[in-house]
């Protein structure tokens, strides 16, 4: 039974491995195929474990790797924070 590495993804060891090996050799290749990382810590509790096990198979140092760009929100926030309604917006009105 492989470990779980992301919590939020539910990605396995056993899956990150798979994946290098099929040639996401990043952290930020690996995010992108297996959305390590996007859930709701956005990789806080996963990025030092899959470092780790892109160093160790991919031969390199984890100095050598490089951190995927942090796009905003770096914390979760409701939909609502991003959403602006005008008084009178269709989208406002209440459904008969």
């Amino acid at each position: 039974m492989s470990r779980i590495i992301c919590r939020c993804e539910d990605v396995t060891e056993e899956e990150i491995v798979e994946a290098i090996h099929m040639g996401f050799d990043t952290l930020e290749a690996l995010k992108r195929h297996l959305r390590v990382g996007t859930g709701p810590c956005q990789g806080r509790t996963c990025t030092p474990l899959i470092m780790g096990i892109l160093a160790r198979e991919t031969g390199k140092k984890p100095e050598e790797l490089s951190l995927p760009t942090h796009r905003p929100p770096t914390r979760p926030l409701p939909i609502g924070a991003f959403a602006e309604f005008a008084e009178g917006d269709p989208a406002l009105e209440e459904e008969p």
